[in-house]
């Protein structure tokens, strides 16, 4: 009796909470449209206004570090982003017993997945310090930026180690508990957007070959070229067959072709990431009594952001230059959210067969009120993730004479052309373009 009692004011204390209710995709959708209009401040009022308590989440360090960077006011995205950093980092290494990750985990079985803390996508926890180096490299401070991308790698290999274990912890539970259930088993689910060709051919979700190509260049321009290398290898493997990688790799300590000018590369980081939205598909569940319960439940899905067309080329100088994608955010949140069914399988399916045994009960007592088809009120999947996160990202890379230039994107039609000095015998300059808007850094 006083579990049961201990367990239902557990629930009641998360149902109090705006977790269970908050609709996320629906906050941010507001608040890219003012971004993407250009609105930059306004889209910062309404991440604030969205975020009332004193207690602010993660994402809400995500999201502001990114807003504050469109508005170029890179210190304080930086210190936005420091904050976001170090939660990550203290959840990486958290080794007390947390009661109140324990609580939300019992929350997801029973109310949903929007009760759980969200820690953040490993692709986000990756993005988040390459977006930081960006900051520091827009400031030339290619020091600070090798800073971060060191803890990049650190990352990447801490999260090796941990979905290693979370993925074999899954599949022994479900083979101990027997369930076969797959994601390509659910009804109405679309599958072929998973299976797409181009998330099957990423190594994993969080590895980006335009992490470890800015690598390369930083240590390079360093003069380290012992990292530079393995950084330029890293990328190739994880983007195989893309001559723009295999070129800085091969000429890697050649003397360059002009000794007069800097060595430059351009990012264009281009639209936004994609929404996570939740569709209800029907979950029979057969009771021991021999009834069939249909649970309601919700799975979450992507929806690709729309607001961007690809950019092909750049002109700087007015002379064309083609754009290498070296990155999708879309291709990797398919892959991560590919690779994490299993474990939502694991909690839907737990919700949907205690939501069924509830409903047969009653319909033992109430058979002529019986009812086969059973939907929770709070049955919904998880749709937060880091919403203004750039989602494709290009790079040129170029031999330019010191001085003053410019630059323009034939799609960024509400904006001027970018000028811009080069003084350095390596820079980086880097854009955000959302719709037919360049936001330059």
């Amino acid at each position: 009796m006083g579990l049961r009692l201990f367990t239902f004011l557990c629930l009641f204390c998360l149902l109090g909470s705006c977790a269970a209710y908050r609709d996320y995709n629906d906050e941010l959708r507001i608040t890219n449209e003012q971004l993407a209009a250009g609105n930059v401040d306004e889209a910062l009022y309404l991440l604030e206004r969205h975020n009332p308590w004193d207690a602010k989440d993660l994402l809400y360090y995500l999201e502001k570090g990114e807003l504050l960077r469109a508005r170029g006011d890179l210190l304080a995205s930086q210190g936005a982003w420091r904050t976001a950093d170090r939660a990550v980092f203290q959840r990486e290494d958290a080794t007390d017993f947390d009661y109140g990750k324990l609580l939300a985990e019992l929350g997801t079985m029973s109310i949903n997945d929007k009760i759980r803390r969200y820690d953040g996508y490993d692709y986000e926890k990756v993005m988040l310090t390459t977006q930081m180096a960006l900051n520091l490299l827009a400031l030339r401070d290619f020091d600070g930026a090798r800073v971060d991308i060191k803890k990049t790698h650190e990352r990447e290999a801490q999260i090796a180690q941990l979905r290693d274990k979370e993925y074999l912890r899954l599949e022994t539970q479900a083979r101990e508990q027997g369930i076969s259930l797959r994601y390509k088993d659910l009804q109405g689910y679309p599958v072929a957007i998973l299976d797409a060709p181009e998330v099957l051919a990423l190594k994993n979700g969080y590895q980006s070959a335009f992490s470890h190509y800015l690598a390369g260049f930083v240590y390079e321009a360093l003069g380290e070229r012992d990292l530079a290398a393995p950084g330029y290898r890293q990328a190739i493997e994880l983007r195989p067959n893309t001559p723009f990688l295999e070129q800085a790799l091969s000429n890697l300590g050649k003397p360059p072709e002009s000794a007069r000018g800097s060595d430059v590369l351009i990012i264009v980081q281009s639209g936004l990431a994609p929404a996570r939205s939740s569709v209800r598909l029907p979950f029979p569940v057969q009771m021991q009594d021999g009834q069939t319960i249909t649970s309601i439940v919700s799975f979450p899905i992507l929806l690709p952001d729309t607001s961007t067309p690809r950019p092909g080329s750049i002109s700087v100088d007015g002379r064309k230059q083609p754009l290498t994608q070296l990155n999708s955010i879309t291709d990797m949140s398919l892959r991560t959210l590919r690779d994490d069914m299993p474990g939502i399988i694991q909690r839907t399916r737990w919700r949907a067969t205690l939501n069924a045994q509830t409903q047969a009960l009653d319909n033992k007592k109430h058979p002529e009120k019986a009812k086969y088809i059973v939907e929770a009120p709070f049955e919904q999947a998880d749709t937060r993730t880091w919403r203004t996160l750039p989602d494709n990202t290009y790079v040129v890379r170029l031999r330019l004479k010191p001085g003053q230039h410019w630059l323009s994107l034939p799609l960024a039609s509400a904006s001027a052309p970018v000028t811009f000095t080069i003084d350095q015998p390596f820079q980086v300059i880097s854009l955000r373009v959302i719709g037919n808007r360049i936001f330059p850094r």
